[in-house]
């Protein structure tokens, strides 16, 4: 997959953070922009750090997001606040096998070949059905869940925090938590005040919804009790 960053917020730390920063002051809000940025970023780490994420919600962020599967676009899509812009197979020819291959069945030789020739035999099949006139958003249907795809998404930094929460826990399935990596990886680099501490529950709160205590990253006792 390729995740690229094409837009965002412009100053999206110092936007959040004079937000956060508003509720408590009689400046006017244009006026709190032109506050001193190393001040503005640790009182955005403070607000943020104690749950009042509401002020990081004006960050907004737009990744172009290449080569991952139907799978995973199925998974990616639950997360309700964001929008999405999906190549359709209705209008798109899908002409071309182009599929993702699960880690897992890659390493074995013989599980590839199996793979393969089953996404060439499904493809055949597609080709088959558009040569006879069978209209792509029928032909369609035939297709895996491994076809690849491409969306551009949008979200803000609060909806990005709770994905990072769920989708970089070691327990999501492989591609969407690669996709969430890649994501958080491109955000720090951009606003690194909002999403310093940004990733999988058991590093934002000290918890493991999944209850997963086999899992390296299990929060420590003390940790949970202490909510670091």
């Amino acid at each position: 997959m390729k995740v690229t960053m094409i837009a965002h917020t412009p100053n999206p730390d110092i936007v959040s953070a004079a937000a956060a920063k508003l509720t408590h002051s009689k400046t006017a809000p244009d006026e709190l922009l032109n506050d001193e940025p190393e001040k503005m970023k640790k009182l955005l780490k403070s607000v943020v750090g104690m749950g009042h994420t509401s002020v990081i919600e004006h960050a907004y962020f737009t990744f172009s997001i290449e080569g991952i599967s139907r799978a995973c676009s199925h998974q990616l899509v639950r997360h309700r606040m964001a929008s999405y812009s999906q190549q359709s197979q209705r209008y798109v020819s899908m002409d071309e096998p182009q599929y993702v291959i699960p880690p897992k069945i890659k390493a074995n030789h013989k599980l590839k070949n199996a793979y393969d020739e089953a996404m060439h035999n499904i493809w055949g099949a597609y080709n088959a059905l558009m040569k006879i006139g069978i209209p792509a958003e029928d032909a369609r249907y035939i297709l895996p869940n491994a076809a690849k795809t491409n969306i551009i998404m949008s979200m803000d930094g609060r909806a990005l925090m709770n994905f990072f929460e769920l989708r970089c826990c070691l327990h999501a399935q492989w591609e969407i938590r690669e996709l969430a990596s890649q994501m958080l990886h491109a955000v720090k680099e951009v606003a690194p005040a909002i999403f310093e501490n940004a990733g999988p529950m058991c590093k934002t709160r000290g918890e493991c919804m999944e209850k997963a205590k086999d899992c390296p990253n299990y929060p420590k006792a003390e940790s949970r009790a202490k909510g670091d």
